[in-house]
């Protein structure tokens, strides 16, 4: 199949769509948007000014910036031109900012807003070959020090008009779909980042296929607020753009909820930790609500488990249930979607395995949520759930165009035009993961059914062999204890030991309001975890929790943590993946008590 570029991709889009409001983004008296017409203006005024800054093609530019119209003008003046776009995450660490650039050998960046303009500023001194910095938003508000060299994006695009249109349409129907479009560096879970090198082809082929299924109408609106610098949100963006679907940006994760209530959107992407965050903060609140409220409340969480048959896999239930369920969905359910904004279509999730029984829940109440699978090497969508095709505990059909094997041990293979043309500047680590004839080895294990759906068991190098030779995979394990109401969080560690165990974050507000029932109160976060009424009631959910799993997977021993993995602390990747060294080095001192001898006291909680 033929696929165009992305700025071909855009600019069919663009007229196909000539009234749409595209872009949506909050400023301090309200949402404003950008209408199709004056994104292609500021997209083509952008590239013609780049050019004249000497970018051309095969050039490295990097583009540091929140969710934000800037990021998406910036992507397409740059691929325009038949440029790489090197994206960097907004909040990244300035010694990874300075790796990335350095590798990439970026000539230009751009950034946008204040925070992004000090950061990419303060590393101009480190990468040479950075010959030129582009600020949106902010500029003005530097140091004169470290303004100098700073141009200006909103002067630079400030005098487009209709013949750099007509320059940037020129321009780019000379970009070939096989040239490189982007270089994304992995989140870097384990050892040194790698700038995955992604084709055009990679991208829209993507775009197109991963996309195929949705119902998109016109005034539709997605919410753009997972990173841009991270492939899911990037190439979803594009499937919202290439089909006329606005686009409304938050910058901040903070600012979610907000948005989802102003924005109302019909369709967003989001990652598992996302989706255990809204629910745990939905039972919080029902767990507040006094009297009468709160015996609605946990009448409907009865009704929807009900339901689930029904709601979730399409089978018959009692009309008596079916009845339960409308009352309920008035009552209750109504209002919990009214508090995502009430219009939510479709969430997609992506980036790691949302657990069946959270999937369950969410359709149980009329919340559909559908997972997929992929990474930054297949750009990223391998296979999909859909509507009229979506199998609970599984990550969907493989895509269109897409063919996937299962190797002799587990090991999931990719092969189709969006597997990604290598690693930059390392052929050893490409022939490593890419055969010579097309297949991506991904480091996933999984299966396929007999319907061709795809469930994923775990990353091949996180599998725990245990001292006694067994492998216990980690990652169902985390989902079955975060399944708890009383645990947040969840790291499992064993390799080369004795035993599994693990380390564990309660949800402190879920167990001071149970502690509070029996007498007790806790002054701080530290109180809880260290408290033993606190390690008794984890215990019983640990035991309970892991009864579904044979005995050498099960978490023999368990730390209680003080504090979430964050970003921030160097425990998650930027779409809130466990980085299980960073974690392991972290807390040695605490693991290494895990394992103390077994005539030893129980390790005390982590302060």
């Amino acid at each position: 199949m033929d696929y165009l570029s992305l700025p071909q991709r855009l600019l069919e889009a663009l007229d196909r769509y000539p009234s749409s409001r595209t872009l949506l983004y909050r400023a301090a008296d309200g949402w404003k948007e950008i209408g199709s017409a004056e994104m292609l203006r500021r997209i083509a005024g952008f590239s013609s000014a780049l050019a004249q800054l000497g970018v051309k093609a095969g050039d490295r530019v990097a583009l540091l910036a929140p969710n934000c119209p800037e990021w998406h003008i910036a992507d397409f003046a740059i691929t325009g031109l038949g440029a790489v776009v090197v994206p960097i995450y907004f909040n990244e660490s300035p010694e990874r900012m300075a790796f990335i650039l350095e590798h990439s050998g970026a000539r230009l960046g751009f950034a946008a807003g204040e925070e992004q303009i000090r950061r990419l500023v303060a590393c101009r001194d480190r990468v040479p070959a950075m010959e030129k910095i582009v600020a949106a938003g902010a500029a003005d508000a530097l140091p004169g020090a470290l303004a100098s060299g700073v141009l200006s994006y909103q002067a630079m695009i400030a005098g487009a008009d209709d013949s750099a249109v007509v320059e940037y349409r020129l321009r780019a129907a000379e970009i070939r779909p096989e040239q490189l479009a982007t270089l994304i560096y992995t989140s870097g879970t384990t050892g040194e980042p790698k700038g995955v090198m992604l084709s055009h082809r990679n991208l829209t082929s993507n775009a197109t296929d991963g996309m195929r299924d949705e119902d998109f109408k016109s005034g539709d609106v997605s919410l753009s607020f997972l990173p841009l610098s991270h492939i899911f949100e990037r190439m979803v963006d594009y499937g919202y753009l290439f089909r006329g679907v606005t686009i409304a940006y938050v910058r901040r994760m903070e600012e979610v909820p907000q948005a989802l209530l102003e924005a109302r959107p019909q369709f967003a992407a989001a990652v598992p930790r996302f989706f255990e965050k809204i629910y745990a903060n939905i039972m919080e609140r029902g767990g507040y609500a006094a009297g009468w409220r709160r015996n609605v409340f946990e009448w409907g969480i009865k009704v929807a488990e009900k339901a689930k048959p029904w709601r979730a896999y399409g089978r018959p239930v009692p009309l008596g249930v079916r009845l339960e369920w409308e009352v309920a969905d008035k009552l209750v359910y109504s209002r919990i979607r009214a508090g995502i904004g009430g219009r939510i279509r479709k969430f997609v999730s992506g980036g790691g395995p949302l657990t069946r029984e959270l999937a369950e829940f969410y359709w149980s109440i009329g919340i559909e949520v559908y997972q997929g699978y992929g990474l930054t090497e297949t750009s990223p969508v391998v296979s999909s759930n859909v509507p009229g095709a979506n199998r609970m505990g599984t990550s969907g059909q493989v895509i269109p165009n897409v063919a996937v094997s299962i190797a002799a041990d587990g090991e999931i293979l990719v092969k189709g035009p969006c597997v990604m043309m290598g690693y930059y500047q390392k052929p050893e680590a490409t022939r490593e993961v890419l055969s010579e004839d097309g297949w991506l080895h991904t480091g996933d294990i999984g299966t396929l059914d007999a319907d061709g759906y795809l469930s994923i068991t775990d990353r091949k190098k996180d599998l725990i062999k245990t001292a006694g030779g067994k492998f216990a995979a980690p990652q169902p394990l985390e989902n079955a204890l975060k399944s708890s109401p009383y645990i947040l969080n969840a790291a499992v560690v064993g390799d080369r030991r004795k035993f599994v165990a693990a380390l564990l974050v309660p949800n402190f507000a879920k167990v001071e309001a149970a502690a509070k029932k029996e007498g007790l109160t806790f002054p701080s976060a530290a109180e809880v975890a260290a408290h033993p009424w606190t390690r008794a009631l984890i215990e019983g959910e640990v035991e309970r929790l892991m009864q579904p799993f044979a005995q050498y997977e099960r978490i023999k021993r368990f730390a209680l943590v003080d504090h979430d993995f964050t970003f921030d602390g160097g425990e998650l990747t930027y779409t809130l993946k466990l980085k299980r060294r960073s974690i392991e080095e972290r807390y040695r001192a605490t693991i290494e008590q895990l394992y103390a001898d077994v005539a030893e006291p129980r390790p005390p909680a982590l302060q």
